[in-house]
């Protein structure tokens, strides 16, 4: 923390060797400073979160309210640059329902990502039928102007290039008094950051979940068709403060 305004995060990747854990480094995130809004710098070097360098590789941004966030790669703004290969990609987008009655409940999220497209290898490079593997791609999205973008696409029904999912409603307990998860034991403190992320085709495919397990150390998993990058900026969201959501 950086006079507790201004966190760093550390995803690492845990696998364990014989009977000992072991951890890898993969991304660090930091808090901008001097930002009208929320924005997370991501590095592939924990010691260096400066936005120049070889090392930035992505962000989070978010809307004035913190309800609306969009992860980019490194590339420009479309304003800054007249090089359409260099225009930044959006990566994921993240909304968050807008609570108007004032109701303390759990987050409600939608999760907007790219599509994917078939680009297989075709038969006539050599390659025998079972030698050639299907490759899904991600499509480039890279918005010169707002209707374009993953937030918009999605408002105005313009989503056959985007998958969409959403978080798993909790279930109120008795008991506990609380909305609760299964996190089959990988979340261990309650937290309203927690969450599980489903694609809407099938609601018990479980493609992300987040959640506390102590003061300041969180897990996530995540699987296809999320990357690290993506499932580690959709984790910066949860972060931000959104006081019209709760």
């Amino acid at each position: 923390m950086d006079k507790g305004m201004y966190p760093t995060y550390y995803l690492h990747l845990e696998y364990m060797e014989r009977d000992d854990k072991k951890r890898i480094f993969l991304l660090a995130a930091r808090k901008r400073k001097k930002s009208a809004t929320a924005n997370y710098l991501i590095s592939t070097d924990p010691t260096n979160l400066a936005r120049e360098g070889d090392h930035f590789i992505a962000k989070v941004r978010s809307n004035a309210l913190g309800t609306q966030f969009t992860v980019y790669d490194r590339g420009c703004n479309p304003k800054r640059t007249a090089d359409p290969l260099t225009i930044r990609q959006e990566l994921a987008s993240v909304i968050y329902e807008t609570n108007v009655l004032g109701f303390k409940g759990p987050r409600k999220m939608t999760i907007l990502i790219p599509g994917l497209y078939d680009n297989s290898v075709p038969q006539k490079s050599g390659l025998t039928p079972n030698d050639e593997k299907e490759l899904l791609v991600r499509k480039s999205i890279r918005p010169v102007v707002d209707r374009d973008t993953l937030i918009e696409r999605y408002r105005t029904k313009n989503t056959s290039d985007l998958v969409i999912m959403n978080n798993k409603n909790p279930i109120w307990n008795e008991d506990t008094q609380s909305y609760v998860l299964n996190f089959h034991g990988r979340v261990t403190q309650a937290s309203v950051k927690n969450f599980q992320i489903v694609h809407e085709a099938d609601q018990e495919y479980i493609v992300m979940q987040f959640g506390r397990v102590s003061d300041e150390h969180f897990t996530m998993d995540f699987r296809y068709p999320l990357s690290a990058l993506q499932a580690f900026g959709i984790a910066m969201t949860s972060f931000h403060g959104k006081i019209a959501c709760e």
